[in-house]
């Protein structure tokens, strides 16, 4: 699978939008306004409805995104300064392909997952979802590839990684174990958050066995290393492997492995020359 999303990668990296954080903020922002003005014509006309979608309104597909984590303004701030850092650390350290195909999957999944539920029952589950759960599952990618960096809950608290991957995992399965409470649970919740879960294993399965670099990243470290290991060689140390060579007629240990070779000292530069032109070549001034 590592394979398959290198070669994905060599051929639809360039494609890939750069500072994707950027992009799904912006929408949250314009979501926060539109659901502050007018809450019901975002659920009229942006949210997941799969009924909606296949009556043809194909931009809920994208515009269900918009929804924002939160109806304050204060806490609608804090928590996309929090998406829009962790994001951005997640985009630098997957680059910017894996990241894509990360969040691009993930909101893929909720998409066919409501269309799947609506079609097989019929028409009775009619569940939309936003993409709470998905900017959550960015915790556990953060935090299974940081351990032990430090994080602080609530800007006050310092907690690890592997800790906060496991208060992130009880907030999962709460909202899943829930709608099986009667009269307690939410479906649209149970369900995104199902299939944030399914995100982030497929995105382990397509990266397992894999570097923990990019394409371009391992493209440019092998570049570099080969730059060292060239600048890194002794100077008189040639293509063909040979460690001596006459500056007159070309020739090297490897051609004849008799032949001594010497430097001059009255030339001015390092000219090795073979035992037969030592003596008889034109000083170099």
């Amino acid at each position: 699978m590592n394979q398959l999303l290198n070669k994905l990668e060599r051929k639809l990296g360039k494609y890939s939008i750069h500072n994707l954080m950027n992009y799904l903020i912006g929408l949250y922002v314009i979501g926060f306004v539109i659901y502050t003005v007018n809450p019901l014509f975002y659920m009229q006309y942006l949210s997941l409805d799969p009924a909606a979608i296949l009556r043809g309104q194909i931009w809920r597909i994208i515009t269900f995104v918009a929804l924002p984590p939160s109806g304050s303004v204060l806490m609608c701030a804090i928590l996309l300064y929090v998406y829009y850092m962790l994001g951005k650390q997640l985009e630098a350290a997957l680059g910017t392909f894996r990241f894509n195909l990360f969040i691009f999957q993930g909101i893929f999944l909720h998409v066919i997952a409501s269309l799947l539920l609506y079609i097989v029952t019929g028409g009775t589950w009619r569940i939309g979802m936003d993409t709470q759960y998905l900017i959550l599952s960015m915790f556990f990618l953060f935090a299974f590839m940081f351990q032990d960096a430090q994080f602080l809950l609530y800007f006050a608290i310092p907690i690890k990684g592997k800790w906060m991957a496991w208060i992130d995992a009880a907030y999962f399965a709460y909202a899943i174990v829930q709608f099986f409470l009667p009269g307690q649970g939410s479906a649209s919740m149970a369900l995104a958050a199902a299939v944030s879960l399914l995100n982030v294993w497929l995105f382990f399965l397509w990266t397992r066995n894999g570097s923990p670099y990019t394409y371009k990243e391992r493209k440019r470290k092998k570049e570099y290393q080969q730059k060292v290991h060239r600048s890194s060689r002794p100077l008189n140390y040639y293509e063909n492997g040979a460690r001596h060579k006459c500056a007159v007629c070309g020739r090297t240990e490897l051609d004849n492995p008799n032949l001594e070779f010497r430097y001059c000292s009255k030339c001015n530069g390092n000219y090795e020359y073979c035992q037969d032109h030592l003596f008889t070549h034109t000083h170099v001034k």
